[in-house]
């Protein structure tokens, strides 16, 4: 889980004008560092499953972001993959 100062720094970095707190760019590095965090829990917790789905979803709902994206504006999509180390 995030915390709330975490994700305000991320929204910060990541988003297109002053009110923004749902573009693209927004949630898909949100998610991102969820998905990072969720990650280090299952090297932990190997058999936690439930948290495996979790993190599954993340990922495919990360993905359909990102082809979003992509489609819509393809220079901010490699821009934003560039900026948080993703790879196409």
């Amino acid at each position: 889980m995030i915390s709330k100062t975490k994700k305000q720094k991320l929204i910060s970095e990541h988003r297109v004008h002053d009110t923004d707190t749902g573009s693209p760019e927004v949630q898909i590095s949100i998610l991102t560092k969820r998905i990072e965090e969720l990650s280090k829990h299952l090297k932990t917790h190997a058999k936690d499953n439930h948290s495996r789905r979790g993190l599954l979803a993340m990922v495919a709902d990360r993905q359909s972001h990102m082809k979003y994206l992509e489609k819509k504006n393809p220079k901010r999509a490699s821009a934003l993959q560039k900026k948080l180390g993703l790879r196409k």
